[in-house]
């Protein structure tokens, strides 16, 4: 199974900036208040469907005159184009359970979210649910056009036993430090032991960004996003810093340039991948792995290291006519009981504040995934900005020519990525 990502393509991106928007909707008129069935769409994941089909058998025995009905996303390039196109359509289902983060800011453009907070207990139930998490996902005047559902906090997965072939010690691997990375990643390469050490899309896809450099920078500053304040805040030391460690991985042949097609931890390819908690079913036969956090130049203690979220979120929209029944039914489906049996099912982390407090004996039972609750209260996800996926296609080009390919200056190429997303996220 190939790494969970985003797929959204720069033309489908294009298409979407293309449509018609008009003003963002909160609960207005009749909808507001109107009960009855619904429609609801989530992914097509084999656990997430298990996951939903429980929920909804959970919902309409309980509510027999206000019955959901699901389905998976219908196929498409992506499932943001689909979405995009049902807004325009006009035929949007009542709630996605696979929403990006990353395209809520355009979907919020065509006019096609409800604002959770115009419900009288909107912003209370998603505060009180994800804690300070909650904060990451707003929009402009602190209004949440998406709930935050579930993330895939991501560390770096090593293979045990390339690091022994190599004689380095696998049950405590020297990963902490940049210096520390990239001396293992030598002596993993020049031992023989494995043909490289990590092997992240060197592709020039937007969404590429946060599988190597983004959850670094994170883990840099302590939780600093991309963008911030309007400003992008990675052309300074520390965004130097790691993208100067990613260049060195490339340009002592430690990192591979070309794309693989396939798993290339799977497959033997690479000792090191960067990946979530889906990964701990994915590799369980396949590879002797081990987990730990993300590097940093000086070593951050593993209890203190963020990282990027890789989450997905549920988007109720506008086309919905019964918006208070919707709204009853994505409070079922993120209560604590839908969340644990989220965990259970498919072991992807509910964005819910203190996890490992909240379902204790889930944790002890799946020791694997142990760290990965501790690891889901750091994260960070990509920002709410204007023309967000334009903005990291951006700076992927810029990393992509000055990291990958080791053409020109770091600290120009961000400065340059830097003008080109404040010009980006300016436009309405």
């Amino acid at each position: 199974m190939a790494k969970r990502i985003l797929t959204v393509t720069a033309a489908s991106a294009t298409v979407a900036l293309a449509l018609s928007a008009c003003a963002s909707g909160g609960t207005t008129g009749d909808a507001a208040t109107n009960r009855g069935p619904i429609t609801i769409w989530y992914s097509n994941n084999e656990t997430e469907i298990a996951w939903g089909k429980q929920m909804v058998e959970a919902w309409n025995a309980e509510n027999p005159d206000e019955k959901v009905k699901a389905q998976e996303i219908p196929a498409g390039k992506s499932s943001e184009e689909v979405i995009g196109a049902a807004i325009t359509a006009g035929n949007a289902p009542c709630l996605v359970f696979n929403t990006a983060p990353v395209a809520v800011p355009q979907f919020e453009k065509q006019g096609g979210l409800v604002d959770l907070s115009s419900f009288e207990d909107g912003a209370a139930y998603i505060e009180a649910r994800s804690g300070d998490t909650a904060e990451q996902y707003q929009g402009a005047d602190a209004k949440y056009f998406q709930m935050p559902w579930k993330s895939n906090p991501v560390m770096i997965f090593y293979n045990k036993d390339m690091f022994t072939a190599a004689g380095l010690d696998a049950e405590n691997p020297q990963l902490a430090t940049y210096d520390e990375f990239l001396a293992t990643s030598r002596t993993l390469v020049e031992s023989g032991a494995a043909p490289n050490a990590i092997y992240p899309a060197p592709t020039s896809q937007f969404f590429q960004s946060w599988f190597d450099f983004y959850p670094l920078y994170a883990a840099e500053t302590g939780g600093t996003q991309l963008i911030e304040d309007g400003e992008a805040t990675f052309n300074d030391e520390d965004g130097a810093k790691v993208a100067e460690f990613w260049k060195t991985l490339y340009a002592e042949g430690l990192a591979g340039k070309e794309q693989y097609q396939g798993d290339s931890f799977a497959d033997g390819q690479a000792a090191m991948s960067i990946v979530g908690p889906w990964a701990v079913s994915v590799y369980k036969d396949a590879v002797n792995w081990g987990a730990v956090p993300v590097p940093t130049s000086e070593g951050t203690p593993a209890e203190e290291t963020y990282t990027f979220s890789d989450a997905k979120n549920v988007g109720m929209f506008t086309a919905c006519e019964n918006q208070a029944t919707a709204w009853d039914v994505l409070k079922f489906a993120t209560s604590e009981d839908q969340d644990g049996q989220l965990l259970e099912l498919t072991g992807q982390m509910p964005l819910r504040e203190d996890l490992p407090t909240v379902y204790p004996e889930y944790f002890a039972a799946n020791p694997a995934y142990e760290q990965f609750g501790d690891q889901a209260s750091r994260m960070v996800e990509v920002p709410n900005v204007s023309s967000s996926v334009a903005a990291w296609q951006a700076f992927r080009d810029a990393y992509t020519k000055s990291v990958i390919t080791g053409e020109g200056e770091i600290p120009a190429a961000l400065d340059s990525a830097a003008e080109k997303i404040k010009t980006l996220i300016s436009k309405p």
